[in-house]
């Protein structure tokens, strides 16, 4: 597996940055560090004197997420209709269709939205909002798609829905997945449920938390953010297939049992602690169900063996990991 690197300046010019603040203030001192991934080529770096954020926050912000892929339009049975429901934008449109996904308690009444929302191509339709019910909401009815689609569609997925198998020789593990967050992330993973195979994917990192964080996944006071980094990395580009970069989609930090993007994919992680000096670098478009964080915290335990990776010490598994991603069974 090639393991080609770019060189990263990020590092140093982040301490001169940081030399030079507190040189001038003479107040404050900062810690810097640098956290490299493998992803198409390329090596990204990260500072960590970046504010910490809430638990209280995060969630907040994910619940927040609204979004939709442009120019295409989704199919479905209506339950409100958009000739007679206009919204101001593709977000409020979303939003009508949570609010109709809020039960505890069976399926959600809406979990598809589709919305008109430019002025010019849209005509007497702007504004229209259609919200929908799927008969099978990981395999969407896709009416249209394309640069002359005028909607713009999205999913979501309510409690006890949009979970997907990980299947590892470990053991399986749930993930839910965030449509509303990264919809063009959680369309990419769709696709690799009609695949008969996924080879080539496979996860290729694993590094502990070591003594940086605790079992929950926060940071212990005064110690390292890495290395190790906490985390579990691979690659979802499948044997046979292209894959296209995708778009970053920004929404919740990562926290701990994170599924997210290096860059634009493939390759992509899953974090073992809340790494909220991270921010918002990654896209999140999914989340390993807690109890099944034991299969990969066992994952993480594994031998490796030591590389380099733009003068960042990380750890690579002796032997590769295949994965693939799986549908749930239908209840009967």
């Amino acid at each position: 597996m090639g393991r080609k690197q770019a060189d990263s300046q990020f590092g140093r010019f982040a301490l001169l940055v940081l030399f030079l603040i507190a040189a001038i203030s003479c107040c404050m001192a900062y810690l810097s560090f640098s956290v490299a991934f493998k992803g198409s080529g390329d090596t990204i770096s990260l500072g960590s004197s970046e504010r910490l954020r809430s638990n209280a926050k995060e969630k907040e912000e994910e619940n927040g997420c609204c979004r939709g892929i442009e120019h295409l339009e989704l199919w479905g049975d209506a339950v409100k209709w958009g000739s007679e429901f206009k919204v101001n934008s593709s977000e409020e449109c979303c939003k009508a269709c949570k609010e109709m996904c809020k039960g505890y308690y069976g399926p959600c009444l809406c979990d598809s939205w589709v919305f008109c929302g430019n002025r010019e191509t849209c005509g007497s339709r702007f504004g229209e909002c259609w919200l929908k019910k799927q008969k099978d909401t990981l395999y969407p009815d896709r009416r249209d798609s394309g640069d002359e689609v005028i909607w713009t569609s999205g999913l979501i997925f309510g409690k006890g829905e949009g979970i997907v198998k990980l299947k590892t020789e470990y053991g399986v593990v749930h993930v839910k997945l965030l449509p509303d967050c990264a919809p063009h992330s959680v369309a990419y993973i769709l696709e690799l449920l009609l695949l008969h195979h996924c080879a080539g994917c496979e996860f290729y990192r694993a590094e502990s938390r070591g003594e940086s964080w605790d079992p929950q996944g926060n940071h212990i006071e005064h110690a390292s953010f890495g290395p190790p980094f906490a985390l579990i990395q691979g690659t979802l580009e499948a044997h046979g297939t292209i894959f296209k970069d995708i778009p970053i989609e920004v929404c919740p930090t990562v926290r701990r049992g994170s599924i997210a993007w290096v860059g634009s994919g493939p390759e992509f992680f899953i974090s073992l602690a809340n790494h909220n000096e991270w921010r918002k670098a990654y896209t999140v478009f999914g989340y390993v169900l807690p109890e099944d964080m034991e299969i990969v915290e066992k994952i993480a335990q594994l031998p490796t063996i030591p590389e380099v990776w733009s003068n960042v010490k990380v750890s690579v598994l002796e032997r590769p990991i295949p994965l693939r991603f799986l549908r749930m069974k239908k209840s009967p």
